[in-house]
């Protein structure tokens, strides 16, 4: 429906001529007409208006006005919501700016407001899946489940997740999604539901097995799940379980080893991120509502903004504790090794996290900051005793060979893990 009461007639002349002439128009004649235009004909000019406002708040020279953007990015969303319901692509256009907008807000810090808009992402997703706009009752719900996990809201973010893996799987039995089972797991591992999580992480390693098979993922992959699950066998308990996992892993690294990966297959190094940052979930401060902390077991570049830059931070903070720690150590090893040890446990997970943020990674950057760690565990071994330092060499030798495949020096991760496997048996 057209309205063109009270509006300036020759102000929609001048934006229609505007539209009609030669050349490309800049963003910003774009907006201003559309803007004029959305108003004598809402069905034709709102979508146009909503896509030029997300478009514009991308401009390079806004790129230091966070009061300009977020003013778009505010304005991109009601046009989007003015959308009429008939229109086929609202849903995904609302979501879309919805999301632009949400992300704004969190990198200002305005949680709150970001949470409200996540929440009503989902709610779209849901309306447009009702009346077959898109194609999943998941759509728009993915941002939703990382910002519960972030606030601590595990059960939640476990449900949410839940939602989107099933989802995902509704169209073959056989269709498994490596990041939403991952995330899955982690939610509800950190809500408590060991089982739960145990259940359906052993889903996705047997995917994983049968897309290896199939020659659809690589085997770096596998290796990087099998390690996960055995550590999630290994806290409940099923010890022989989680070895039978690890021996599967040194069977795949003896194979790549000898002769590489069965296809060629690029780096997946996000996967072996994701997975070691779930890994030491426990020894970090757990998140609140008033304390957000990283959403493990999402992807690094579905974090938030504001907590993503509050976890690098924290590098220079461990840095600085591990240097006063080493110190302490010198003069009174037995005293300062284990926590030495566990600190460093922290540091390193947190270098490889920043390491595969870097648009450039240089594996020999990273592989020091494991060295470290295997060097630091062989002396709470050598000053301890094997019975209290196993479990830390354990993790190191584990960590540093799971880097290894990361980087494709399979021969150095085999050996690693060939001692893994001697200290368990």
């Amino acid at each position: 429906m057209d309205h063109s009461e009270n509006v300036d007639q020759d102000a929609v002349m001048r934006a229609r001529t505007t539209l009609l002439g030669s050349g490309r128009l800049s963003l910003v004649r774009q907006v201003e007409a559309y803007r004029v235009l959305a108003e004598v004909s809402p069905l034709t000019y709102l979508p146009k208006l909503a896509q030029a406002l997300e478009s514009y708040g991308y401009a390079p020279e806004f790129r230091d006005r966070s009061d300009v953007r977020l003013a778009l990015r505010a304005e991109a969303a009601a046009t989007a919501r003015r959308i009429d319901a008939s229109d086929p692509n609202r849903t995904e256009l609302l979501v879309r700016v919805l999301n632009a907008h949400q992300r704004e807000l969190y990198e200002a810090g305005r949680r709150a407001e970001g949470f409200a808009l996540c929440e009503e992402m989902a709610a779209a997703g849901r309306w447009g899946f009702e009346r077959g706009q898109v194609s999943s009752p998941a759509y728009g719900h993915g941002r939703l489940a990382v910002v519960l996990a972030e606030d601590g809201r595990h059960s939640e973010a476990a449900e949410v997740c839940g939602t989107i893996a099933r989802a995902q799987g509704s169209g073959s039995p056989n269709e498994v999604s490596f990041w939403d089972m991952v995330e899955w797991a982690a939610a509800l591992e950190a809500a408590g539901c060991d089982d739960a999580a145990l259940e359906v992480f052993a889903e996705l390693v047997d995917a994983t097995r049968d897309e290896v098979d199939a020659g659809s993922t690589s085997m770096a992959i596998l290796a990087w799940t099998l390690v996960q699950h055995a550590r999630m066998l290994d806290a409940a308990g099923h010890r022989a379980e989680a070895q039978g996992e690890r021996k599967e892993v040194l069977a795949l690294l003896t194979e790549l080893a000898e002769t590489g990966e069965r296809r060629s297959w690029s780096t997946s190094l996000s996967c072996w991120v994701t997975l070691l940052a779930v890994s030491g979930r426990s020894a970090e401060p757990a998140a609140s509502p008033t304390a957000p902390a990283p959403a493990f077991g999402s992807a690094l570049l579905h974090w938030s903004p504001d907590i993503k830059e509050a976890y690098f931070d924290g590098l220079a903070t461990l840095a600085q504790e591990a240097a006063t720690l080493r110190e302490g150590a010198d003069a009174a090893p037995h005293r300062y090794i284990a926590e030495q040890v566990a600190l460093h446990g922290r540091l390193a997970i947190r270098a490889a996290v920043f390491w595969e943020s870097r648009t450039h990674r240089r594996p020999e950057l990273l592989r020091p900051v494991f060295d470290e760690g295997v060097a630091l565990a062989r002396r709470l071994v050598d000053l301890a005793g094997p019975e209290r330092g196993r479990e830390a060499l354990v993790r190191a030798l584990t960590d540093r060979s799971m880097c290894l495949v990361g980087v494709k020096q399979y021969g150095a991760a085999h050996d690693d893990f060939v001692e893994v496997i001697a200290l368990l048996d």
